[in-house]
């Protein structure tokens, strides 16, 4: 069976093709970092634009390089929720016109559902239930895997993504967006230990996240040493502040982990490309006899292949949409 997924939430323009789920026959991913770099991050309105722009040639790119028509689709995936309402529209539209014009099954993925996916084309062993930590730029998560297409979330954050804020720490360092990638390189650079920020807790919900306070003790670390004409180290200021988003996302996967009983662990979205945040989950794990998966490197940020991936067990659930399927901004994983 093969599903052609369709992935347009943020500032990627992806569409890739899965048989089975987990066989990826291709994966195709346009960017717009370059462009969103002069602004210091993602504009709305100029993905959207691009979005439309590119899509139609990323969706026949997609079905050139698996060697397949539309003929051979069984069912096309499309995320629909959550992301950027603009740029979620142009995916959503594209994929309904496509479905229709084709007769093919319409199915709507959720975009977090998709990125634990992504973990079933990595470790083809990997079966529900089990833990998911799920971090990148708009969502921090610890969810419940239910099966295939059930899950409870147990924590979220309260204010910040933890991807958010590794961007908004980099740009005060003077990185380029996206600043996660930069914080990584510099930290294997400085000094961990160099300075001791904050762990910010959430009263009364021991699995839920804060990252706004985190942010701000970087910033005011900046800015203060600024006003002082001081001089910071920032290689050690970005492996001090990886290190603590590390060890936060690491204790309360652990502690969700203990508590729960699950003995399979799993982690996805875009920082979990993080080393820091890789080796201080698999050191936690070994010790404590977990069995962990981590995604391939590729399948980490926004992409195709794990809408089609999720878009299959979606599919094989009985999950569809008609011309009515609209895109949501905001939607709960446990909504679905």
């Amino acid at each position: 069976m093969k599903i052609l997924g369709i992935e347009s939430s943020c500032d990627e323009t992806a569409c890739a093709i899965s048989e089975n789920g987990v066989e990826i026959l291709s994966d195709i991913v346009a960017s717009q970092i370059e462009e969103h770099k002069l602004y210091g991050g993602v504009v709305p309105e100029i993905a959207s634009r691009r979005h439309s722009e590119n899509i139609m040639a990323v969706v026949q790119s997609a079905l050139d390089k698996a060697n397949c028509t539309m003929d051979d689709i069984d069912a096309v995936a499309v995320t629909y929720a959550p992301g950027l309402i603009g740029a979620l529209l142009v995916g959503v539209s594209f994929a309904k016109g496509l479905a229709l014009s084709w007769n093919k099954p319409l199915v709507p993925v959720h975009h977090i559902a998709g990125h634990i996916a992504a973990n079933y084309i990595s470790h083809k062993d990997l079966k529900p239930p089990y833990l998911c930590l799920v971090v990148s730029g708009g969502h921090s998560h610890i969810v419940e895997v239910v099966d295939y297409n059930t899950f409870h979330v147990i924590g979220r954050t309260r204010d910040d993504a933890a991807g958010e804020c590794f961007d908004k720490a980099a740009r005060v360092l003077g990185f380029p967006y996206p600043g996660g990638k930069h914080i990584d390189n510099a930290a294997k650079e400085g000094d961990s230990s160099a300075y001791n920020f904050p762990h910010p807790k959430v009263a009364g919900s021991e699995y839920d996240f804060s990252f706004s306070g985190l942010k701000t003790a970087v910033i005011n670390l900046v800015h203060n040493a600024s006003q002082k004409g001081e001089k910071i180290n920032v290689n050690n200021v970005a492996a001090s502040f990886q290190r603590t988003v590390s060890e936060i996302l690491r204790d309360k996967l652990m502690l969700a982990a203990k508590n729960t009983g699950y003995k399979t662990i799993a982690v996805a979205g875009g920082v979990s490309a993080n080393s820091g945040v890789r080796q201080a989950i698999t050191e936690a794990c070994e010790k404590n006899g977990y069995k962990l998966y981590l995604p391939e490197l590729k399948y980490c940020g926004d992409n195709g292949a794990m809408i089609a991936c999720q878009g299959y067990f979606d599919y094989l659930s009985g999950k569809r949409a008609d011309e009515s399927l609209n895109a949501v901004a905001t939607l709960s994983l446990e909504d679905i």
